[in-house]
């Protein structure tokens, strides 16, 4: 339960916060009463962790936004609906609906795996949040259990698009993160290859494998790193035989294309659901939490029934949505949200006899005709009007110009030129962290960066290259970006020509095309230049990469910078050529 001082606190003049719905390392989640529609809301608090950086803090901001920005383009019955999002002293709070639910997580660990209705049930909702967000231009990239909401009535939705993006945005990652939860992330996305919504419907197929068996596919409590590893380069998991198993294997499959498309996974769910019973998440599967919330209940809350969002954090980290009456909510019973019958004189209107004929807009010049005047001498009368007009205000204008000491003549074309000339890229010198898996301190840097890139670091796993880490300074508008890739013990078993085979290797024909490359003349490796699509329903974008490869004790290290192809005649000079020359590693 929320302390007294927490009870009392009101964001951006209107939330009122009440309980804490579920907390976690990215923020937390309210339940809250939002006192100007007079609803129950709920509503996501950035959490910063004792120590954070500035820039870390930056990131965390960012990634609530790109949450609001995801599900503020949606409008479907399986996806949590955005109310606003909010400030309050420089931080965001992103306002959802909020859905009395139960994550899918929470159900397979209390009850255990679902029926294949129950199941089939969950696989047509995420399906269906899922082709909206596609035909959106958004991929989720994290579907797992957690993320899937379940209410006592049959309502199924999809939540936290808190690392989702446009198919053209640049590839972001949270710092120190993968792209999504390690047992149930898509193997290309594992490797870091680009980002399609194929990897959606792999998340989807892994999410029906944890419904029916009890479990994920991967090894989720293991070393997430190890996990990934599987995922990149083990083999497939099969479910136990059963109505949904060939749907299951058809998501799961190892190459994108090969995977079954969500209207296709929808037709094949349909003979399923036509059978099913009407009731499907029967109340008994929500009784438990109901206690333990009506034990949490405070003793000064007088609703009829405990609210659903008084229970313990640990019991739902997700959102929930209407806590029925509200206990401590305004009682204003005239603001029933009827409107009345005549709400009488407005306070700033005009009176009645100027309501008759409009008035003519401001700057109109109006000549009226006297009675018995001839139409001709009418609009002599009227051009002349204009004519003395013209010629007053030009002569007004002369006079003005030379009384201030200015010339009459417009100022030339060279006059103003100088204005539209772009303001040089101020750069900044930013320290970055691309040690090894076991956080041995082998991987720091520094390197100039233009100022306002954002950081974000992941860990990576690719097709037949060892671990890395890989740090990425993204434009604001995420079109450039300085990319940072660490290989720790990467020599002597590996060579140079084995990363440029890789690198060709993680994408598919077409996609990759090398234009050139060179040796260093300094110190063994290379510097090259290539292009890569990225296919997306909204279109291709292509893309252009400077990069220098090059080899440092037994490490292997990456740095290039990628912008669009249309800019890569002044990307070289502007940012390669100017942030190379600056990178050093420092530890």
């Amino acid at each position: 339960m929320a302390s007294s001082s927490e009870e009392t606190r009101v964001v951006a003049g209107r939330y009122r916060l009440r309980s804490v719905l579920g907390s976690g390392s990215m923020g937390t989640v309210w339940s809250a009463y939002d006192e100007f529609l007079h609803r129950p809301v709920a509503v996501k608090e950035i959490l910063l962790p004792p120590g954070v950086t500035a820039g870390q803090a930056d990131e965390l901001r960012e990634r609530t936004l790109r949450e609001a920005r995801a599900i503020a383009v949606l409008s479907h019955p399986n996806v949590i609906t955005l109310h606003d999002v909010a400030r309050q002293d420089g931080e965001p709070f992103v306002v959802m609906e909020l859905l009395p639910s139960h994550s899918l997580a929470e159900l397979i660990r209390d009850h255990g795996p679902l029926s294949v209705e129950q199941a089939a049930a969950v696989g047509d909702a995420v399906a269906a949040a899922l082709g909206a967000a596609h035909n959106a231009g958004i991929t989720h990239r994290d579907v797992k259990p957690g993320n899937v909401l379940v209410a006592e009535d049959g309502r199924i939705k999809l939540t936290d698009f808190g690392i989702a993006r446009n198919v053209s945005d640049a590839s972001m990652t949270r710092t120190g993160m993968t792209l999504g939860s390690p047992a149930y992330i898509a193997p290309e996305v594992a490797s870091g290859k680009a980002v399609t919504p194929a990897a959606d419907l792999w998340g989807l197929g892994a999410t029906l494998f944890c419904a029916v068996e009890g479990h994920p596919p991967y090894d989720a409590d293991g070393d997430p790193l190890e996990t990934i590893g599987k995922v990149v380069k083990g083999e497939v998991p099969r479910p136990s035989p059963g109505p949904l198993a060939p749907l299951i294997t058809a998501l799961m499959a190892k190459e994108p294309r090969d995977r079954l498309p969500l209207a296709q996974v929808r037709r094949r769910l349909y003979p399923i659901l036509e059978k099913a019973p009407r009731v499907l998440f029967g109340p008994e599967m929500f009784a438990a939490a109901s206690g333990q919330r009506e034990e949490a209940t405070d003793t000064r809350e007088i609703s009829a029934r405990p609210a659903v969002d008084d229970g313990p954090a640990e019991t739902s980290g997700e959102l929930a949505a209407d806590p029925g009456p509200l206990p401590f909510g305004p009682s204003r019973p005239e603001a029933s949200g009827e409107l009345a019958a005549d709400p009488g004189p407005l306070p700033f209107g005009r009176p009645a006899d100027t309501l008759a004929a409009p008035r003519p807009a401001v700057g109109t010049l109006v000549t009226p005709a006297p009675v018995g005047r001839s139409t001709a001498a009418t609009v002599v009368l009227v051009a002349a009007s204009i004519v003395l007009f013209l010629a007053a205000a030009f002569g007004g204008f002369v006079a003005a110009r030379v009384i201030g000491a200015q010339p009459v003549a417009p100022p030339s074309r060279e006059d103003t030129s100088g204005l539209s000339a772009p303001q040089p890229t101020v750069f900044e010198r930013r320290t970055g962290e691309a040690s090894s898996v076991k956080g041995v301190q082998d991987g720091t840097f520094t390197v100039d960066v233009p100022s306002g890139w954002t950081r974000f670091t992941s860990s990576q796993a690719g097709d037949d290259l060892p671990l890395s880490t890989l740090v990425q300074f993204v434009s604001a508008d995420g079109s450039q970006m300085l990319a940072v890739n660490h290989f720790p013990k990467y020599f002597p078993g590996n060579d140079i020509d084995d990363y440029v085979k890789a690198l060709e290797k993680s994408r598919s024909s077409g996609e990759f095309r090398m234009v050139s490359q060179a040796k260093l003349a300094e110190q063994d490796g290379r510097t090259m230049m290539y292009r890569t699509i990225d296919r997306a329903p909204a279109g291709s974008v292509s893309r252009t990469t400077y990069a220098k490869v090059f080899k440092q004790g037994t490490s292997l290290w990456a740095v290039s910078v990628t912008v669009p192809t249309e800019q890569e005649g002044t990307a070289k000079t502007a940012l390669y050529d100017r942030i190379l020359p600056t990178f050093q590693v420092t530890g």
